[in-house]
Parts: C-alpha cells; structure tokens; sequence
C-alpha cells in the first residue's frame, strides 16, 4: 500500500513538474516578438531624442511578477541581454497579479511610461546603489518628485518565482530588482556616455 502512495504521489510531481516546464516555455515564447515591438519603439526613441543606442532597460508589467519582466535589450544585437524580475507598487489596490499605476504623488503606484535614468547615488537598500529616474510623459511626470528610482532590494529573487508571486511591500512606486541585477545594471550605467531610456510598459 505505501509503495502504491509513494508511486503515485511521484508521478504526480512529475507531472505537476512539466505542466510547470510547459507553461514557462510558451510564456517566455509568447513574449518575445512583443519584446522586439516595443525594443522597435525604443530604439526609434533614443536615437531622436539622442539616448544611448546600444541598450535600453523594458520592463513589461504585463507579464506575471514571478517571472522576469525586467529585460536589457542590446539593439545592437536584437536581442536580450539580462534578464530579471521586477517589483511594482504596493499603493492603491494592487496585489501581486494585477498592478495599479498613478503618477500622483503619494500614491506609492508604479507610473508607466518612458523615464531618462539619471546620476547614481547612495541608497539604503540592497547595494547601497540606486539611479535618479526622470519621467519623459504625462504619465510618469512626477517621478524625480516622487522620488522614484531604480534600485535593489535584499529579498527580491535572484531567479523566477513562477507559479508564485512577488511579495507587495517591496516597492512603493520604484522599478525594483535583485542584488546581482542591480551589479549588471550599475556596470552598464557606468560604462555610457549617454542617457539610457528605461520604458515601463503595461499595453
């Protein structure tokens, strides 16, 4: 009897396991060519408005919290080069599947829109690094105002979550992100000559 519980409960973790593997697989395929639409976009972007054209930061809040949705797109190559997972705002009614956005101060939301990213400085969470962001639409208007920056935090994840996801209370309006994304993003950020367009995006 306990050899035909522990048969099936294997057989049910490995089926549990690929039905997992499966939708990962379709979920990163679906995202693709709506990642290269917008890095399309972005690109025209910062070559009008004289941005950095050899890499931009798109984080897409359309896609599930416990997955990456934080990309660094190198146009040069067309492709993604880092990837990572993203915190957004824990003001208003937002839970951890369906993000709230508002440009108000206060409102602890995350803002969508293109944003210029500013001069590093000190920050008291994750490296002790964070970048100014300055918002470039109506809908993000009020960043630098708000103190909105892109930092790091202790608890956020190195790698994906998926099912699960991300804890709210991470990040009252910040794009938020692991250690080890920040130590990429922060290498890149010092190596430019130019501003670098960071774009978050929902539609």
């Amino acid at each position: 009897m306990i050899k035909k519980v522990l048969l099936y409960t294997g057989i049910a973790l490995a089926i549990l396991v690929l039905v997992v593997c499966v939708l990962r697989t379709c979920h990163a395929q679906t995202d693709i060519p709506r990642l290269k639409t917008k890095a399309d976009e972005a690109k025209a972007y910062c070559k009008k408005h004289d941005f950095d054209t050899t890499f931009c930061i798109l984080i897409d809040m359309k896609i599930h919290s416990g997955k990456n949705r934080m990309f660094v797109w190198d146009f040069g190559k067309k492709s993604i080069r880092n990837s990572g997972l993203c915190c957004h705002g824990f003001g208003g009614e937002n839970t951890g599947s369906n993000p709230v956005f508002s440009n108000t101060v206060g409102s602890n939301c995350t803002s969508l829109g293109k944003y210029k990213i500013g001069i590093r400085s000190y920050s008291k969470y994750g490296i002790h690094i964070h970048y100014k962001l300055h918002g470039l639409e109506t809908t993000n208007s009020n960043a630098f105002k708000r103190t909105v920056v892109l930092h790091s935090f202790d608890p956020v994840p190195e790698l994906e979550i998926y099912p699960l996801h991300l804890p709210m209370g991470f990040s009252a309006g910040c794009p938020v992100v692991s250690n080890d994304m920040m130590r990429t993003l922060d290498t890149l950020l010092q190596n430019t000559q130019k501003p670098v367009l960071l774009w978050i995006y929902y539609e």
